[in-house]
């Protein structure tokens, strides 16, 4: 019979390995974390900045806001209401009046097909981003050269995207077919 005997209070392990490991795991755990508090403390040095910056252009702003509503006040004014009135009409005009109806012509003849006709132009409208629109009526013997004349718009660097409003058939008085279209005219102001 084997009887085993253990002169040791406890048996023999090996734990040098799993020391050296959990050493050079806490070492690097302890470069992460300096690394991270670094970042943390940059990064809040530059969302310092960045809110200095916005704080300084947030009173810019009111006070731009503060001259402007001073300003509205003197013009809102009844004195001097007629005047503003006047000079917003007075732009109008003169906006209207830099459109080139010669350029705008020229221009769509580069891309009018000859079995399309321009059968109407409306006097062009302007918008807030001073993008000239062209209300048109268009019309041909068929379809097929109208849709290739929205094509050859759309593609011109010249007009913009086409915005298609109806169509009407021939008629006994009109022998084409009629489109009505809107489109973004390129013309500088």
């Amino acid at each position: 019979m084997r009887v085993p005997i253990n002169l040791s209070s406890e048996p023999f392990r090996r734990d040098r390995p799993m020391m050296v490991a959990s050493s050079a795991l806490a070492v690097v755990l302890a470069g992460l974390l300096c690394v991270m508090i670094f970042l943390v403390v940059s990064e809040r040095g530059r969302a310092k900045e960045n809110r200095i910056a916005v704080d300084k252009l947030n009173t810019q702003l009111r006070t731009i806001a503060a001259e402007q509503a001073k300003y509205d006040a003197i013009l809102r004014q009844p004195a001097n209401a007629e005047v503003l009135e006047r000079s917003l009409l007075l732009n109008t005009l003169v906006e209207r009046k830099s459109v080139s109806w010669s350029k705008i012509f020229s221009d769509l003849e580069s891309v009018l097909p000859y079995n399309v006709k321009l059968i109407q132009v409306r006097l062009p409208a302007i918008n807030s981003h001073s993008e000239v629109l062209l209300d048109m009526v268009v019309g041909a013997a068929s379809p097929e050269p109208v849709i290739g004349f929205l094509k050859k718009l759309e593609e011109s660097p010249l007009f913009g995207p086409v915005e298609g409003h109806n169509s009407l058939p021939p008629s006994q008085n009109e022998p084409l077919y009629r489109y009505r279209v809107t489109v973004n005219y390129a013309q500088k102001l």
